[in-house]
């Protein structure tokens, strides 16, 4: 059996594997990042090690896993040290130092309380997923979520993302009173706007004494963030195994590309990201608006289409005749309509070559999963904007009949799993679903053209 990826084991890492350019003891941490899965991993945390290998500076992360301690604990094993796997024509293999400490916030609270109060702390970071905001159909704070009414009962345990950062606010706001930066990098339209909104209308219930200081110097700066980052398996792990010659239980897999927009509305210091290649912008809407429907709902499409026609991988899926000439219609004649001006169709060549990566082993049911949540944000906004405008819609609708569809027919994981189950058991109306709010916002349930066309996809 071998070693792990370690301290102890770094120095004897092969030659072609790329390790930091600085001594990771020597860095304090500034950044502390909720939701420590594999795409932080992959992503920001890459841009912070190339800032940290560059200019250098305090800008470790302490990475929070929110419910389970299963990543925690292997950085932790690990020294916080991890691979991370570039695949393309040849795999590139990296060790990343930029996490400097690892927890789990259920059994970690006083210690992750403190860092998000300590005055060394500039930026707190978010990769929660779509659910993990506790937002309603609307996109405003859920207060009639389970998370919320529980953190809001017990607001000094918060077990909610949202409930942590108006903890470790409100500590912050006893202590100091300093500065923050608060960045959502998950794929939320408008997602620091939302996250801004969320905390807000938390904190008022808990703490409304602090929301002038809140408006006044903590920031939520909008953000898009792409890079195709596939779950991690055991063959995955093997690969880096061979070539590092150690186990590594935290290694990441991802695809070369790597984008990360930022809103330039940051409240203190900040890493020199934009010298690494993050874009630092004064308006990121453009680039939210190709990302999350273009990219994202091509990636629901191929899911929901592609499962059904029993492909597995997303680079199957892009290959079947069937499914590449249905996204280049949906792209062209109803994707494209509704974001004009904006360059789709240039973005979709570089996207669609991106998706054929047979490297990239991206499971169809990975992206399968929280389709209520991922519909609302991708395939919904552009079949209301379609049916205003008149221009077809008979893509966007046969996506969604895809998803109602494979919901009928299997367990899903989803937020509203148990409202789909039992309409599921009672035989899968689409009809029947096209008339629950919690699910169809009502400009779509009340646009006959939208609901015909979903019923005759």
């Amino acid at each position: 059996m071998s070693a792990a990826l370690d301290a102890r084991s770094f120095g004897r890492l092969p030659d072609a594997v790329i390790r930091p350019a600085y001594d990771p003891a020597g860095v304090g941490i500034g950044i502390v990042h909720l939701g420590i899965g594999a795409f932080h991993r992959a992503h920001q945390a890459v841009f912070t090690e190339d800032v940290l290998c560059g200019a250098g500076g305090n800008w470790g992360i302490a990475g929070v896993s929110m419910r389970h301690a299963d990543v925690a604990d292997a950085l932790t094993a690990q020294d916080n040290l991890y691979t991370v796997e570039m695949l393309s024509e040849q795999p590139v293999y990296r060790v990343i130092a930029a996490v400097r400490r690892a927890l789990a916030a259920p059994t970690q609270r006083s210690e992750l309380t403190d860092l998000l109060a300590s005055p060394d702390t500039h930026i707190v970071t978010l990769t929660i997923t779509e659910k993990g905001y506790c937002l309603g159909v609307d996109g405003e704070l859920d207060f009639w979520n389970a998370a919320i009414v529980r953190d809001l009962a017990y607001c000094r345990e918060p077990t909610s993302a949202i409930g942590w950062l108006a903890h470790g606010l409100l500590a912050r706001y006893h202590s100091h009173r300093r500065p923050l930066t608060i960045i959502s990098c998950d794929n939320l339209k408008s997602n620091g706007s939302k996250l801004q909104r969320a905390v807000t209308a938390y904190v008022e219930r808990i703490a409304p004494h602090m929301l002038g200081w809140l408006h006044d110097v903590v920031t939520f700066p909008r953000t898009v963030v792409d890079c195709i980052v596939p779950a991690s398996t055991s063959a995955s792990r093997a690969r880096v195994q061979e070539a590092l010659g150690v186990t590594d239980q935290a290694c990441v897999t991802r695809e070369p590309f790597s984008q990360w927009v930022i809103e330039n509305a940051f409240a203190g210091p900040r890493p020199a990201w934009e010298s690494v290649g993050a874009l630092l912008v004064d308006d990121v809407e453009g680039y939210g608006k190709l990302k999350l429907h273009v990219l994202n709902s091509c990636h629901s499409a191929l899911a929901y289409l592609g499962l059904l026609r029993g492909h597995t991988y997303v680079h199957e899926a892009i290959a079947d005749p069937v499914l590449e000439h249905f996204l280049e219609n949906l792209v062209r004649n109803e994707i494209t309509p509704a974001l004009a001006p904006l360059a789709v169709q240039d973005y979709w060549r570089s996207v669609s070559e991106r998706f054929a990566n047979p490297a990239i082993q991206h499971r169809l049911a990975q992206i399968s999963e929280d389709g209520s949540l991922k519909m609302a944000e991708r395939i919904f906004p552009l079949l209301i904007a379609n049916g205003r405008s008149g221009a077809p819609l008979e893509s966007l609708a046969h996506i969604v009949r895809s998803w109602l569809t494979l919901v009928a027919s299997r367990p899903v994981k989803d937020p509203q799993q148990e409202l789909l189950a039992s309409w599921a058991r009672g035989g899968g109306q689409i009809a029947q679903a096209l008339n629950e709010p919690t699910l169809f916002p009502a400009e779509l349930r009340g646009n006959p053209r939208i609901s015909r066309s979903i019923l005759q996809a």
